[in-house]
């Protein structure tokens, strides 16, 4: 089948489907416009490359119940344009953060803001690891909290070393997407 001169609303009724090459061809159809559109909004290359990942990983997890009311194009222009001031405000926050943290510094009040924000990111970062599935957060405590190497957690486990590495890469994903980038490096440095 072509699918190259298939309609959108075609292709999505296949993507609903599970047809991975109607998925493909959207992807090749409205990926370089969509860059092209969250570049005009973010300026970087990092951030348009997250938020073009997340949208068709997105589509495609999400295909079955996805109803789309305006057209195949609408929603993925709107679906770019939400993520990129989604971005946009949480680079504002982390902006703020920084300017926060510098003033803070220049007063003198260094330390205590450290200890301050320290609980709270390590209440932040608890919060998130308590939304993690029961196995993810399972191998991440066994790994973070004692210090267990995959191969030692996967005997724990009963599962094997290769695994205990994919759930730990899929933690690390999933917490710097909820964390956001600032809070995931202070977690790394933790």
């Amino acid at each position: 089948m072509n699918y190259f001169k298939i309609a959108d609303m075609d292709l999505m009724a296949l993507l609903k489907k599970g047809d991975h090459a109607a998925y493909l061809e959207i992807y090749d159809r409205y990926k370089s416009p969509l860059q092209a559109h969250a570049w005009k909004k973010l300026g970087q290359a990092q951030d348009v490359q997250d938020v073009i990942q997340e949208l068709f990983t997105e589509l495609w997890t999400k295909r079955e119940a996805l109803t789309l009311t305006s057209g195949l194009a609408n929603y993925l222009y709107t679906a770019v344009r939400n993520r990129s001031l989604n971005v946009i405000y949480k680079r504002k926050k982390e902006n703020f953060y920084l300017a926060s943290l510098n003033e803070f510094i220049h007063e003198g009040n260094y330390l205590i803001d450290l200890q301050i924000r320290e609980k709270e990111l390590r209440a932040t970062i608890q919060q998130e690891v308590d939304l993690l599935p029961p196995r993810m957060k399972e191998v991440f405590t066994l790994c973070r909290d004692k210090g267990l190497s995959h191969k030692q957690i996967a005997e724990q486990l009963g599962t094997s070393e290769h695994t205990v590495s994919k759930q730990m890469t899929n933690v690390l994903k999933i917490l710097r997407k909820r964390l956001g980038s600032l809070y995931f490096l202070l977690f790394l440095l933790y």
